[in-house]
């Protein structure tokens, strides 16, 4: 059993937790909870740690026991969760590698693309959604949060596991791409000339969501092939990004359904 901070172990997950630049560099990411860990690819899965009380769970322990595992003490446990409230079993797993070809394959994509997004909650509600919704994968420029935030791991709810992501460098060099793949791109914009629900989503196409208090850049804007709007009542200019994503991908979806 792990019994003190100072094991090595123990830096490491805590490190893992607080800093990208360690995530990227060892290619691995934090996911806590039962939930995470039944849902969690066993060959992603790199360790897995639980604590003392959480390893009196027999039926549970008989799943944990068939990989890597680390018993660790409940103090010692507290220190390297991230949540208020640790749940007892902390999984450590290796990053998945997509390609857009991994996200672009298949007749008449449906993908979001996502540019300089920065709320962990917001990311992870996007994925959590998009997987509702029936999407393909999403794109996210480099400046946008970390989806192996832990607080993006958690907002996902286990989605993280199941819908292809790629970074790139921007919306603009993405476009070819998208142009190549016959997708059409739908820019969520003030300045939309339609309503969201006035244009058709049944072909390839692209959702362009940008920052949540600046929106779109401009030089983004100018790719799309159409500007559209969200109806706004009362003095409500818009909505959250997480909430307009989850409006356009379920009206693309409805669509198709037809």
């Amino acid at each position: 059993m792990i019994t003190s901070v100072n094991n090595g172990q123990v830096k490491n997950i805590i490190q893992l937790n607080q800093k990208a630049k360690i995530r990227r560099e060892q290619g691995l990411f934090i996911a806590e909870g039962r939930k995470m860990f039944k849902e969690a690819p066993r060959e992603w899965i790199h360790k897995v740690y639980v604590s003392e009380t959480f390893s009196s769970d027999r039926a549970f322990m008989e799943q944990v026991e068939t990989l890597p595992f680390e018993i660790v003490a409940d103090s010692v446990f507290r220190q390297m969760s991230d949540t208020q409230t640790p749940q007892g079993i902390l999984t450590v797993l290796k990053k998945p590698s997509y390609t857009a070809e991994d996200i672009l394959k298949g007749k008449n994509p449906l993908v979001m693309v996502l540019e300089d997004l920065q709320d962990p909650g917001n990311a992870g509600t996007i994925f959590r959604t998009g997987e509702g919704a029936g999407i393909n994968g999403i794109f996210l420029t480099k400046t946008c949060v970390d989806i192996t935030n832990p607080k993006v791991i958690r907002s996902t709810m286990g989605s993280v596991y199941r819908m292809p992501f790629l970074y790139v460098e921007s919306v603009v060099s993405l476009n070819c791409e998208l142009k190549k793949h016959n997708i059409r791109t739908f820019a969520a914009h003030l300045n939309g000339k339609n309503s969201y629900d006035r244009e058709s989503y049944t072909c390839g196409t692209a959702f362009l969501i940008g920052n949540e208090g600046n929106g779109l850049t401009k030089e983004a804007a100018d790719t799309a092939d159409c500007l559209i709007r969200i109806p706004m009542c009362g003095k409500v200019e818009s909505l959250n990004a997480a909430m307009a994503s989850g409006i356009l991908m379920y009206e693309a979806a409805r669509q198709r359904r037809q």
